[in-house]
């Protein structure tokens, strides 16, 4: 199924929910939604499923408008952030009510299938106020996927989950919905969440749409400053600069060496991802002195606050490192990994990714 967006927009009262946009998610593959709250990834699913009308523009399904279809008429499986089952039914019946109502023939041995894929086996009796909330979410995804619909619509699923059942779900779900037929969009918050799912990203910022495409492209390539910005976790560093012969000066012993174009002239920002700091150094890198502010460790990660000659920053090591707070420390950083930004946000430059040809 080939959904198509055109120039939509979404108006209430005074307020613009979603600024003129036209979006093709690529059909039998998932496309996530990535954008701070309030950027207008559910109002955008809501149109998508036909519970909302855009204000301006067309809703097509295979070059067909059904800008004004409801919802009913709609062949469209959703999961919310919420935990939507039906309290009264078992999860077998939950998980069975899509294919009764197409009167399938071997409901039951369905219901097992996908209670198998979904760990949901030993509960197929219970009612869904007797399990647990991610136990909860997956009877909610088991039943979207035995609806079998063309279009699958998740508005961030797995928000009121804990952290671990998280990262459990994120590799299920990409692994469910990978190898679908069906036409999926994913919306989220997490910049990590988009690069596991795979698939094609749009990036969404206070109803715009900011850059569509395949998710590695698009983090590898921000098309801007604002794309920058939502498509990295922990925040990607920003340091003012000057364009100069061969680079960019960020201070009177800094300069980063980027092939930017002659017409860069002038104001520009240079973008270093958290990861890309070291500790010690490597031939040809820079070196930054450093005031340790904050270090807090987090998983398997550490992530350090400092303010350096060039601004303030925050990298991201690998492992527990300990720092104590106002401990002086160089960082080092390459070229190599640096992006370029011109004064109106466009991007001037992006490193070439690590090991490609």
């Amino acid at each position: 199924m080939q959904l198509a967006l055109e120039s939509i927009t979404r108006r209430v009262g005074t307020e613009i929910w979603l600024s003129e946009m036209s979006l093709a998610p690529t059909p039998g593959q998932i496309t996530v939604l990535l954008g701070a709250t309030q950027a207008g990834k559910t109002t955008l699913m809501r149109i998508m499923a036909g519970l909302d009308t855009p204000s301006s523009g067309r809703v097509l399904v295979d070059q067909r408008d059904v800008t004004g279809w409801p919802v009913q008429k709609r062949n469209v499986a959703m999961v919310y952030q919420q935990f939507i089952n039906y309290p009264s039914m078992s999860v077998r019946d939950n998980i069975a009510s899509p294919l009764r109502l197409r009167k399938e023939r071997d409901i039951d041995a369905r219901v097992r299938a996908l209670a198998g894929r979904l760990g949901l086996e030993p509960f197929l009796d219970r009612l869904p106020g007797e399990l647990s909330g991610g136990q909860q979410q997956r009877v909610a995804l088991a039943r979207a996927l035995a609806k079998d619909a063309p279009l699958t619509l998740l508005d961030e699923p797995l928000m009121n989950l804990d952290y671990k059942l998280r990262e459990v779900l994120r590799e299920e779900l990409a692994e469910l919905f990978g190898g679908s037929d069906s036409t999926v969009v994913y919306a989220t918050t997490e910049p990590a969440e988009a690069l596991l799912m795979g698939g094609f990203v749009a990036i969404l910022h206070e109803g715009r749409l900011l850059q569509y495409g395949p998710a590695v492209q698009v983090y590898d390539a921000p098309a801007s400053l604002e794309v920058a910005r939502t498509f990295n976790d922990p925040p990607m560093n920003f340091l003012p600069g000057q364009s100069v012969e061969h680079g960019a000066r960020l201070s009177s012993r800094h300069t980063v060496r980027l092939p930017l174009q002659p017409d860069a002239d002038g104001d520009v920002t240079v973008g270093i991802r958290a990861g890309a700091f070291r500790l010690a150094p490597a031939p040809d890198d820079l070196e930054l002195q450093c005031t340790v502010q904050l270090a807090e460790i987090s998983g398997s990660d550490t992530f350090l606050h400092v303010h350096s000659e060039v601004g303030a920053l925050i990298a991201q090591f690998t492992g527990v490192h300990h720092f104590e707070l106002g401990e002086k420390l160089p960082l080092y950083m390459s070229s190599r990994d640096a992006f370029a930004f011109a004064a109106d946000g466009r991007l001037l430059h992006a490193p070439a990714r690590r090991g490609a040809h």
